[in-house]
């Protein structure tokens, strides 16, 4: 049986952390800065936990 390939997109926009928990990053946090306040940059600074109903599916694209 062939090795099940790590989806390409799903590996840039997800991590796993130490303890086994997906993280991502929040939306609007990659450019166009100068147009939002610095409280609002910096409160997009944080990754955040994968919803519940997501993880399964981006287990699954990650091969985990």
């Amino acid at each position: 049986m062939p090795k099940m390939k790590t989806h390409s997109g799903a590996k840039k926009r997800f991590r796993v952390t130490g303890s086994g928990k997906l993280m991502r990053q929040r939306a609007r946090h990659v450019h166009k800065f100068q147009e939002r306040s610095s409280t609002a940059a910096r409160r997009l600074v944080n990754d955040v936990p994968v919803a519940k109903s997501d993880v399964r599916k981006v287990k699954k694209m990650l091969g985990l």
